[in-house]
């Protein structure tokens, strides 16, 4: 398929009408991975290629079984143990529906959610989840090892809106992610409002250009490929506008502890339930002994893992524009994409933001000299100091 043409081109049903406008005009468009067979797919042909197990035996269901508006059902199963969206097929044999390709449906949902003052930005803030979803992930190979495959993939993108104006923009990567500023990210030659983003080859994470990613250490992007790499290229468009559910979400109450989804759509019927599951949107990860991971993992990582939760689970009312998380720490918002003439520049801010260091990543007394032995400076409380 033509890098210039999109994805997901049959679709032209439009957004609700009452759908904020800046919600539309600033949505990202994905470049998918050229050679990547694991497409974004439906989520009701994903719901009908499963079935739900807990420790992997069977939830039982009533008739006429499970559909997208009642998914939630399951939730009551879940005080006995997880519940699995488990693949009625062998996913070791690749079957064709965890490709996405033709399935048909809608494989996106966008999630408007008012913030107020609530973050400190001051009045008129709102976060927009723009969520893509896969039916499998490949992990990738790491030395030699394929690693990190399962079934289902939620991935998303969120843009900061205050007073409609889009400010800055996380990108989901694997358990963790990168925050750009709105402004430096490169944005569609037809409007000139749409960030142009990339999805990783297999693991269908996001980053801001094309290109080898290394996410071996967190949140430190580096172009040079070490251990655990993502690929990007401009491969074909993804415009999840064109196949997306649209619903507000306000925060938990008292008789909503989940908080509310609310369909922008609800003339139309659609589903709700399938956003409250708390479940797994995959299999399980298969014991050791099994014969799909015997002998195939490395160390303690295994081939394949369980399934991700979706996206009542990701921190919809966060505070800073990433979720809190064992990495958050060193998370910053970046003001310009990442290049390779600059990466050692991220590493200083990286180490500063992980470290305490406010200014520079070179200890104090460090003696900056040219090659022939002249002295031009020394580092002092995070700055460089003129030699006299």
């Amino acid at each position: 398929m033509s890098a210039t043409k999109t994805q997901n081109q049959h679709q032209t049903v439009p957004a609700p009408p009452k759908v904020p406008q800046y919600v539309l005009d600033h949505a990202p468009l994905l470049h998918l991975y050229t050679k990547d067979p694991y497409r974004p797919s439906s989520l009701a042909t994903h719901l009908h290629h499963t079935h739900p197990e807990i420790n992997f035996k069977p939830v039982p269901v009533r008739a006429p079984g499970l559909t997208l508006d009642t998914l939630n059902v399951l939730n009551e199963a879940s005080k006995t143990g997880v519940v699995y969206l488990t693949s009625n097929e062998d996913v070791s044999t690749d079957p064709e529906w965890l490709k996405g390709v033709g399935a048909g449906g809608k494989t996106g949902v966008v999630v408007v959610v008012p913030r107020g003052d609530a973050v400190g930005d001051g009045d008129g803030v709102v976060d927009v989840y723009y969520f893509y979803f896969f039916s499998f992930n490949f992990g990738g190979v790491v030395l030699g090892k394929e690693l990190g495959d399962h079934v289902g993939d939620w991935e998303h993108s969120m843009i900061r809106f205050v007073k409609g104006v889009p400010k800055y923009v996380w990108l989901s990567q694997h358990a963790n992610g990168e925050a750009y500023t709105y402004k430096c990210l490169n944005k569609d030659v037809k409007t000139g409002k749409r960030p142009i983003l990339y999805c990783a080859n297999g693991s269908h994470a996001i980053y801001p250009t094309a290109g080898p990613h290394d996410h071996t250490i967190p949140n430190f992007n580096l172009p040079t490929p070490i251990l655990l790499v993502d690929d990007t290229d401009a491969g074909p468009l993804y415009d999840s506008l064109l196949d997306s559910y649209y619903y507000e979400y306000s925060g938990p109450s008292s008789v909503a502890p989940s908080g509310t989804f609310t369909p922008y759509y609800k003339s139309r019927d659609d589903p709700v339930g399938f956003l409250y599951f708390t479940g797994r949107w995959g299999d399980e990860e298969y014991p050791a002994d099994d014969p799909r991971q015997k002998g195939k993992g490395l160390f303690t990582f295994k081939k394949y893992v369980g399934g991700p939760t979706g996206p009542v689970d990701k921190q919809l009312l966060r505070k800073e524009v990433w979720p809190q998380n064992q990495w958050s720490g060193g998370q910053r918002i970046r003001t310009r994409l990442p290049g390779v003439a600059r990466w050692w520049e991220e590493l200083g801010k990286w180490l500063g933001g992980k470290f305490g260091m406010k200014k520079s990543a070179y200890p104090n007394g460090t003696i900056k000299m040219t090659v022939d032995g002249k002295r031009l400076g020394v580092m002092q409380a995070g700055k460089w100091i003129t030699a006299e």
